[in-house]
């Protein structure tokens, strides 16, 4: 997932992505731990994904302080 993918996406998505990319990268942990995983880059992908996420919802956060001022 690019930034400019999650850039188009809603808040509310994103919120909601947040949690589903929480929740997926517990199952992976949970299946590397328990020696399930086979590509542990997975965990990886996943973490860069959700810290996209977060990214942009700081972004529109502090873009919404600086229009209330």
């Amino acid at each position: 997932m690019t930034p400019n993918e999650v850039r188009e996406k809603s808040t509310e998505e994103l919120l909601k992505m947040t949690n589903e990319l929480q929740e997926e990268i517990f199952r992976l942990r949970f299946r590397k731990n328990s020696g399930q995983l086979k590509q542990t880059s997975n965990i990886g992908k996943v973490r860069h994904d959700l810290a996209r996420v977060k990214t942009v919802l700081v972004e529109r956060k502090s873009e919404a302080g600086k229009e209330k001022r």
